[in-house]
């Protein structure tokens, strides 16, 4: 039997997992990283500092390079499969995790609910111009009062005689809102909760960008504000009715944080370990003292296993599909674990962690948003938890 030498380990994969990717998605990951290390890199730790980003701009270059919808068939988008997207999506957020909200919203929130449930004059309209970037969508579900329960929404839609539909209401926290051209708005009716695409321009519809964030900076986040919204018939997305429309939608932005939040963590990662080798102290670099090869080790270990378990998932989702309690297996481990590397990462900087400078910090800070955002860790929690022993456990106990 012939023994096969190993090649040297790469400490930037130190468990080859780029062996184990095609050859379309190492070319996608490549050419992402390019545009972003040419027109985001430079600019990224500005705009976190300032709260100011050139968002139009940078849709069209990525709808230039096929990024925005890349995963939907059809209508301008590239087809892709979702583990192509899976590793868009983990460069995008190495750059900034503001920057794979900003595309992830697009493509998997607003495009896909309108791939997914919308008429083919909704899809003919906005699709290729969204593809393009030519084209900003946003995603309202979440309110002031209504996060993690959105059944309890107060936005509410009623139709009139004539057909009309009209929209009163407030949804909160909705990234790229005060720029959008369109946006998919859910609201109650008599027949249950309803998706509307609805135009920007529309009368009674305001985005207000929410400022004084302290995290996702390099993002637009807004208020919107339905105030007797008028809109034609067909306004309604025709093919959902019921939560279960805006939770699919959930489920696919979900997927690509799971690959999302492991960029933040390389990055911070990568970071540390740059530093520790050039880090001098006591005589020696940092990287030589055991507790910082401790934390190195440690941060690599989960970085790694959190990569492995993204390519899992999406390796499935190409083969069979995801069931949501999957989706939250790599959610609630990925973002915790990548919060736990940036925070890690950063006491290797010591000082210069908390500097721009570097990006532990401002990954660190994204990842507090990331970890709430799209389903709280306890609400992945819990859904694992009734998956496994089928009793839901969401609501207190009635005593």
């Amino acid at each position: 039997m012939t023994t096969r030498r190993a090649p040297a380990l790469d400490p930037t994969d130190p468990l080859g997992i780029d062996d184990l990717l095609e050859p379309e998605e190492i070319a996608i990951r490549d050419s992402v990283r390019a545009m972003l290390d040419a027109e985001v890199e430079p600019h990224v730790a500005e705009w976190f500092e300032t709260g100011e980003v050139p968002a139009r701009d940078l849709m069209r270059s990525f709808g230039k390079l096929g990024l925005l919808g890349m995963h939907l068939e059809g209508y301008g988008c590239a087809g892709t499969s979702a583990t192509a997207y899976g590793v868009a999506c983990l460069e995008l957020e190495a750059s900034d995790s503001g920057i794979r909200s900003m595309v992830s919203v697009q493509g998997s929130l607003a495009m896909f609910a309108i791939w997914a449930f919308g008429s083919e004059a909704q899809k003919q309209e906005w699709l290729p111009r969204m593809a393009s970037g030519e084209a900003i969508g946003c995603f309202g579900l979440t309110e002031p009062d209504a996060g993690s329960d959105p059944a309890g929404m107060r936005t509410q839609a009623r139709q009139e005689p004539g057909g009309d539909w009209v929209l009163d209401g407030t949804k909160m926290w909705i990234t790229n809102g005060s720029i959008a051209d369109v946006a998919v708005v859910w609201a109650q009716t008599t027949d249950g909760v309803r998706g509307f695409v609805v135009p920007t321009d529309t009368a009674g519809f305001t985005g207000t960008a929410i400022k004084h964030k302290m995290s996702l900076r390099a993002s637009v986040t807004a208020e919107l504000v339905l105030d007797g919204v008028r809109l034609p018939a067909d306004a309604v997305l025709p093919e959902v009715t019921g939560l279960k429309g805006p939770l699919s939608c959930l489920s696919e932005a979900r997927y690509g944080i799971v690959w999302g939040a492991m960029g933040a963590a390389r990055s911070s990662y990568e970071a540390a370990r740059a530093y520790a080798g050039t880090r001098t102290q006591f005589g020696a670099p940092i990287a030589a003292f055991q507790l910082t090869q401790a934390k190195l080790a440690d941060m690599a270990l989960e970085l790694n296993k959190g990569i492995l378990l993204a390519l899992h998932l999406g390796r499935r989702k190409d083969r069979v599909g995801l069931r949501p309690e999957q989706v939250s297996f790599g959610k609630l481990n990925n973002v915790r674990e990548a919060l736990e590397i940036c925070r890690t990462a950063r006491t290797v900087l010591g000082a210069n962690g908390i500097s721009l400078e570097y990006p532990v910090i401002r990954h660190m800070n994204n990842l507090e948003s990331v970890l709430t955002y799209e389903g709280t860790s306890e609400m992945h929690t819990l859904i694992i938890g009734q998956a496994l022993t089928g009793l839901p456990a969401f609501r207190p106990s009635q005593g």
